[in-house]
């Protein structure tokens, strides 16, 4: 084991994964730890799959984050030689009234991202699978799709150890308070020396840095269903049925992949959760509310047998925007993280900005920055 590393980054979510790789790329010396191994079960990046979109309201910033890294998810598929990516198309319902659609729309078609804007006939003759009760268009993203959420985060972290970067599978106790941090201890009492830090926990930042970060943070407990379809249907599997959101209700879903049945899930905050001591096991409440979106989408699937659940934990900023910045008080440790919902997508450019900030290549982005984000939740980023 190296005496002392250029970086550690501990978190191998798809943050950390990502940062660790960018930086071996630019010729550090690396060391990556997490507690429960890439893409567990209890992170944010854990899971089957995640949506692939561009749009985002009159958000250009993540637009432009999202073409980078959709970019450079492509050149690491070629580089590993693995298919992470299924290009199923992302589908918007939307209403008559609804902005964000509509700004998406003229944000991608100002910076030339293929989309169309299609009439609710157009969704209907399309998709025939969806209900568009209430739905009045859609906006098909084609180049959209559904990101292999846990093989990608494994295949990363992979490629990286293969490049150089030394894996270390150990939880990390909280730094010590002080202007500047030597080492990390590990949970088995190994000392990792690095010169810079990068913490990208996920839901476990608040943990580790409570009275900082911890009160600009917050994990949310969400559940996520799946639903099977009937033998032999091919209506709900790509490249038939698209990845959706639907604005109204705030509901997103993925089409059949890998035969787990269709997956289903709010994207409205739930309660607030502890991703360390929190089981794992969906509310009853929940699942009537999500058979009801069933229902109403779906109506063939409307008594399909629930095939599988999940419980993970989201980890936004007080208005959604990421935080990726150096720690307040300690100058080489920096903090990446406040992705979930919508981070996972991002991770390749992600990695490759905190890469960039610590050898000094990037510009700093206001909007990550550590004071711009408060104390009290008020979601503005989807």
């Amino acid at each position: 084991m190296r005496q002392r590393y250029d970086v550690a980054v501990v978190g191998a979510g798809a943050f950390g994964a990502w940062t660790a790789y960018q930086l071996r790329r630019q010729g550090k010396q690396v060391a990556l730890l997490d507690a429960y191994g890439p893409g567990h079960s209890r992170s944010s990046s854990g899971g089957e799959t995640r949506i692939m979109r561009m749009g985002y309201g009159p958000d250009e910033l993540y637009t432009c984050f999202a073409l980078r890294a959709m970019k450079l998810w492509r050149e690491f598929m070629r580089r590993s030689g693995q298919q992470l990516f299924l290009r199923t198309g992302m589908l918007w319902l939307a209403r008559k009234q609804d902005r964000y659609p509509r700004e998406s729309l003229h944000i991608l078609t100002r910076l030339r991202v293929p989309c169309e804007k299609l009439s609710r006939a157009e969704v209907s003759q399309r998709f025939p699978q969806f209900c568009l009760r209430g739905i009045d268009w859609g906006l098909l993203e084609p180049e959209g799709g559904v990101l292999l959420a846990r093989r990608a985060v494994q295949a990363v972290v992979a490629q990286a150890v293969a490049d150089g970067v030394e894996y270390i599978g150990e939880a990390v106790q909280s730094p010590r308070a002080g202007s500047r941090l030597d080492a990390i201890l590990t949970n088995t009492g190994r000392r990792v020396a690095a010169r810079e830090f990068v913490f990208a926990c996920g839901a476990w930042l608040p943990r580790i840095f409570a009275d900082t970060v911890g009160k600009r943070m917050f994990p949310s407990r969400q559940e996520v269903f799946f639903f099977s379809v009937a033998a032999g249907s091919s209506s709900y599997t790509p490249p038939a049925m698209p990845a959706w959101y639907s604005y109204a209700d705030n509901i997103y879903g993925t089409p059949d992949v890998e035969n787990r049945g269709i997956k289903i899930g709010f994207d409205g905050h739930g309660p607030k959760f502890d991703p360390e001591t929190a089981d794992r096991v969906v509310t009853q409440r929940g699942l009537r509310s999500m058979r009801q979106y069933v229902r109403k989408y779906f109506p063939e699937l409307r008594d399909s047998p629930l095939s599988e659940t999940r419980v993970c934990a989201y980890e936004n900023t007080s208005n959604g925007d990421f935080l990726i910045d150096r720690h307040p008080d300690v100058e080489n440790i920096w903090i990446a993280g406040g992705g979930s919902g919508h981070g996972f997508k991002h991770a390749p450019a992600v990695g490759e900005y905190v890469a960039g900030l610590i050898c000094g290549d990037a510009r700093p982005e206001p909007r990550f920055a550590y004071a711009t984000k408060a104390t009290v939740k008020n979601r503005d980023v989807y």
